[in-house]
């Protein structure tokens, strides 16, 4: 078959190859979209479930829901031993994704023995005042400047800075309306005393259409990828060492937050998060403003003066 015969073969995604390959994949499917639906969850978990459970099925020809203990940890192990090792998320949406299809099957998903996922116990990279400044000065477009504005000043996650509406900046109560964040839930953040400033400035002169930070077609919105290079870039043009991307700057706003007082409780319900255990990993890269941590090497020579 010629490069040309081969180019126009049509391209199916690997949930559409196992709903054309697997006898009953496609029912299994939309029933796991169907309740899905019903529980609330997002278009991404479906996404994520059902391209993990695809693989699965066309690893074994069969549906995922028929294999046994046996034939799901040698899948495990097959994923583990493979060249290019699988992240934590490719191993937690296979994981996630079998429970959820036993579940709703009616199977016994403890009978197949999954193994518990356990997060790395990894602290955030947090920017001090410095970089932070350096970073927010660093870009030339009043947009950008922006952006990286609203990522730290109010905690926004890439995808709640993306979906921001015009009609969302309160700007007479300095407040923002962050619509559908993680878990789906609403809340209001508070913009300060600068961003509006700025965001008055940006709409008289910008004129965005529907979104805050529109795209390259006014039309449509600002791309992740967008966003991923706004910060990246400010991080290169400010001289920031550390490793920064765009939850960086939501890392440094709870950590500035706590360092400058605010009691844990308050910012858990600003960022948005479900369990207060979530927040609480934020008080261990946190500097007390009642005593700064030092070193002993800094008092370890003046107590031989005594």
């Amino acid at each position: 078959m010629s490069n040309k015969q081969q180019s126009k073969q049509p391209f199916f995604t690997i949930v559409e190859r196992a709903c054309r390959q697997i006898p009953g994949f496609k029912e299994l499917y939309h029933r796991i979209e169907r309740k899905m639906s019903v529980l609330g969850k997002s278009h991404s978990t479906l996404d994520n479930y059902g391209r993990h459970l695809a693989h699965l099925a066309l690893h074994y020809n069969c549906l995922p829901t028929e294999l046994d203990a046996e034939q799901i940890e040698d899948y495990l192990h097959y994923l583990k031993s493979k060249r290019n090792s699988p992240s934590e998320s490719y191993f937690k949406f296979t994981v996630y994704g079998l429970r959820f299809a036993f579940r709703l099957e009616g199977l016994d998903d403890r009978i197949i023995e999954l193994p518990e996922l356990e997060k790395p116990k990894k602290l955030p990279v947090v920017l001090s005042c410095e970089e932070m400044r350096a970073m927010l000065k660093a870009p030339k477009l009043l947009k950008h400047r922006l952006v990286l504005g609203m990522l730290y000043g109010c905690g926004l996650r890439c995808g709640e800075l993306r979906n921001l509406h015009i009609a969302d900046v309160d700007l007479d109560r300095g407040m923002v309306h962050v619509r559908q964040g993680k878990g789906r839930k609403d809340r209001y953040v508070p913009l300060g005393e600068m961003l509006p400033r700025g965001i008055a400035k940006y709409l008289a002169t910008e004129h965005p259409d529907k979104w805050l930070f529109n795209g390259k077609d006014h039309h449509d919105i600002f791309s992740q990828r967008g966003v991923q290079w706004v910060v990246k870039e400010a991080a290169k043009r400010a001289g920031v060492r550390k490793h920064v991307n765009v939850h960086t700057l939501r890392h440094t706003y709870a950590t500035h937050l706590l360092e400058d007082g605010m009691d844990i409780v308050t910012v858990k319900e600003l960022l948005g998060h479900v369990m207060i255990q979530t927040t609480m990993i934020y008080l261990h890269v946190a500097q007390s403003r009642h005593k700064t941590p030092f070193s002993p090497l800094d008092t370890l020579y003046k107590k031989n003066k005594k």
